[in-house]
Order: structure tokens, then sequence, then C-alpha cells
């Protein structure tokens, strides 16, 4: 049990994070292991083609409250989603299934930091549920403008950067002096990554009804603020660095910003839905470990 249980359910419902939560000092580590899987089960809420636009809000508004509330609350629900799946996904399944045990885990951390997962994951969850209440009785979605892909971009994203920052804060007294410069980062960094997302996911969510890429902007008006976004989140891990972080934890930051930008660069040369290669995401994770001293995250170089 415990954090052992927690990585299992990080290798089964992520890619990057997975690869890069192990570089993270503890208690840091825990927390972000468990901020991910509640952000993820949110997220598979909104993300829940197999169910209809009023049961996702309806998901994401009952899970609100179970932040708050003991684990056990939880059981009754966790029963319901597992019973009827939002998709097709086993890990996204067994996390579903698992929703007590995580939010046992959240109690189980130190006040601040339980403190800063409810009240961001919270959040997150009432941006979802205005977007979900957005969508087609069919379930389709079509956000118009880049505001409203900012907005987007801002509740299922940026909010999780604002949270990271918060986290990292906890129990490192020397970084006061460059928390205001992280802070004033901390979304743009998260925007970024969801920008990526976004324009590598474009043909799958859109055969789902899903078009995030806003039909009043030029698609390079879309590359230009990710590329703004990623410039940012260089300057944070250097912020990060600057404010005597430790290695892991500017490894975890410098892994997820590189490997961003060369995803970003690739899909400016060969095109929407491109991906780098596991042997780009090697070579990536290989070069910041040698450069912060870190031990290097294990990238299957095979599926």
């Amino acid at each position: 049990m415990g954090l052992s249980d927690i990585e299992s359910l990080l290798q089964k419902t992520s890619r990057t994070f997975a690869l890069t939560i192990p570089c993270l000092p503890q208690p840091t580590r825990e927390e972000v292991g468990i901020a991910y899987l509640l952000f993820r089960i949110i997220d598979t809420f909104e993300d829940a083609v197999l169910w209809s636009p009023d049961k996702r809000d309806k998901a994401l508004r009952d899970f609100i409250p179970l932040l708050d509330g003991p684990a056990a609350a939880s059981q009754a629900l966790a029963r319901e989603w597992a019973a009827a799946p939002p998709l097709i996904h086993d890990g996204y399944q067994e996390l579903l299934a698992r929703t007590p045990y995580v939010l046992e885990r959240l109690e189980s951390l130190r006040p601040e930091a339980r403190q800063i997962l409810r009240a961001h994951v919270a959040r997150s969850a009432e941006g979802m549920a205005s977007f979900v209440a957005r969508t087609k009785p069919e379930g389709r979605l079509q956000l118009d403008t880049i505001g409203d892909l900012r907005a987007y971009c801002y509740a299922v994203a940026g909010i999780v950067g604002e949270m990271l920052t918060e986290l990292f804060m906890l129990g490192r007294p020397g970084m006061q002096a460059v928390a205001p410069e992280l802070r004033k980062r901390a979304a743009a960094f998260g925007e970024g990554l969801q920008l990526v997302n976004i324009l590598k996911d474009a043909r799958p969510d859109a055969a789902e009804g899903r078009t995030f890429l806003p039909r009043q902007a030029p698609l390079r008006e879309v590359f230009a603020l990710a590329r703004q976004d990623l410039a940012d989140a260089a300057a944070y891990v250097d912020l990060l660095r600057q404010g005597g972080a430790e290695p892991g934890l500017v490894a975890f930051n410098a892994f997820i910003c590189k490997l961003a930008a060369a995803n970003l660069q690739i899909l400016r040369d060969e095109g929407l839905g491109a991906k780098l290669t596991r042997l780009t995401v090697a070579k990536i994770a290989a070069e910041i470990a040698a450069t912060l001293g870190v031990e290097t995250p294990k990238v299957a170089l095979r599926a």
C-alpha cells in the first residue's frame, strides 16, 4: 500500500508524469503523485465520451464535496462510475474504482499540502464543468476564440501550474525570493503544456466531437501563444535553480518543459498530430539528468 500503490496508478494513467514524478524529493513527490491522480479523475469525467454532457457535469460537481469529506463517503459513487465507465481505458477505469483509496491518501498528507490540493482540484473541476455545460447534447464542443481557448487551458492546466507552484514553495524558505516570479509564470507553464496536447491530439479530439482549436483564430496564433508560454516555462525552470530548488525538483520541471518545446517544434515541422519518438524522449531525459546530476527517467523504447 502507500506510495507504491500511487506509483502503480500513475504508471497506468500517465506517460510523462509517471516518468518525471519519481525525480521529485519527498514529501513533494507523494503530494504531486496524489495531485496528478485527483486531476486525472476529473479529467476523465470531462473527457467522458460514453456519458452525456449532463452526466459529466453531475460527476464533476459530485466530486468536489468528496475532497472535504471522509474517503469512505466516495464508495457509492466510485461503484456507480465503475459500473458504467465514462470511457474505454483500463487504467482510468481502475482509477475511478479506486477513488476512495486516492482520497484516503489525500487525507494522509501534511495539512498545508492537503489544503492546496483540495482548493485547486475544486477550482479546476468547476472550470471543467463550465465547458461541459457548453457541450451540445450529442457531445459536440467547439471553441470559438483565442479567449475561449485560454479560458479552457486555464481551467484544465493553468490551475495545475498554480497548484504545483504552491506545493514547491512548501518547506523551502529559500525559494521565497523567487516566489512572485514563479507565481507570475505558473499558469502560462500549464497553458503551454495544454496547447501542445491540443495540437498533438487535434484529430482524435475532433473525431470525438471536441474541437479546441478556435474557429475564429488562425493556427499560427495558437502556435505563437504556445511558444510564448513555453518561453515562460523555461524562465520558470531557471527561477527554480536561482531559488536553490533541489536538482530533482528542477529536473521534473525541466524535463516537462523541454519535452513540450521539442513536441511543439515537431508539430510545426510535420503538422498536427505529430509526436516525438520514444528515442527522442529518452535523449531529452538523459540530457537533463546529466546536466542536473539526477537519475535518468526510465523511458521504455518499445511499446
